[in-house]
């Protein structure tokens, strides 16, 4: 009898563990979807995505269509990076580029909720501060999730464009990409997010990850490259450890094929040095969170 009390209680407590995530999922999603800016930059990303891809593939094409002799070494060099499979590696790298654009978006959603006092409003209202936070991450979350639905649709769409019919056979051999951009994404988002949280406005806050995303992190990875000594350096860089997730790709790849194919065999690590970063800006978020004078 204890035993099925004990089986019953744990029962008990996951169902109401369950009803309680639905509420948070479904109470940040009540606020995002009446939010103009989360639809206006999932806008811009819904354009953007398919924007560059559009242009490295009209590149693509006018150095590769033809019968010159230019254009078959083009093809024979480089592949079709925008044919299936490899379309799901080219999509995701190149707009891997535009992480920033979320990244306002989530800057901007914790940032408000300091700028008009909700945070407050919503521990007066009975909320845990544990569950405030949670909230947040569901929010970056449901953000990422838009982001890698839009990058998977652009990829489906060059993929069946540019493919043979024996190509289209082979659309989901890469399609290992879409979790490792979601990670990626995620990740670096959450990133944005910690500065936000801690900064608490919106504006200083983008300044400096645009700075540092843009400027700083890409010049110190490129100097510090340069000398052999100190190169692994640079792959525990913030922002580097998730990119590690999405190489450079494959048609890039065939001038440096060492490089590359150390790029993929890395990619398996990355993916635990970015959880584990990703863990620890969460924990980090919640213990600030439970001493901060509100």
């Amino acid at each position: 009898q204890t035993t099925n009390f004990c089986s019953l209680t744990k029962k008990s407590n996951l169902k109401i563990q369950q009803q309680y995530m639905l509420a948070l999922i479904k109470i940040e999603w009540l606020k995002l979807k009446k939010y103009p800016a989360f639809w206006w930059m999932l806008g811009i990303v819904i354009l953007t995505y398919p924007g560059v891809n559009l242009m490295f593939s009209a590149i693509f094409d006018s150095m590769s269509k033809g019968n010159e002799m230019k254009s078959q070494i083009v093809k024979q060099l480089l592949g079709n990076p925008f044919a299936f499979p490899e379309v799901w590696h080219s999509v995701a790298y190149f707009s891997s580029w535009f992480v920033m654009i979320p990244a306002i978006l989530v800057i901007m959603i914790i940032a408000n909720e300091y700028t008009y006092k909700t945070n407050r409003q919503n521990i007066i209202d009975g909320w845990t501060r544990t569950q405030f936070v949670t909230s947040k991450l569901f929010d970056v979350l449901i953000i990422a999730l838009f982001t890698t639905l839009a990058y998977s649709m652009v990829a489906l769409c060059f993929g069946f464009s540019y493919s043979t019919e024996l190509e289209k056979t082979r659309w989901n051999e890469q399609a290992q990409y879409i979790p490792l951009f979601l990670l990626q994404t995620f990740a670096q988002l959450s990133i944005a997010f910690l500065l936000g949280f801690v900064i608490k406005r919106s504006f200083i806050a983008l300044g400096i990850f645009l700075f540092y995303s843009v400027l700083v992190e890409p010049l110190a990875v490129g100097y510090i490259s340069n000398a052999t000594a100190f190169k692994k350096v640079t792959s525990f860089f913030p922002l580097e450890i998730s990119d590690k997730l999405v190489p450079p790709a494959a048609f890039i790849g065939k001038f440096n094929e060492e490089t590359y194919n150390q790029n993929i065999k890395d990619i398996n690590i990355h993916i635990a040095y970015t959880c584990i970063l990703t863990a620890g800006i969460w924990w980090l978020c919640y213990s600030l969170y439970k001493k901060r004078d509100l």
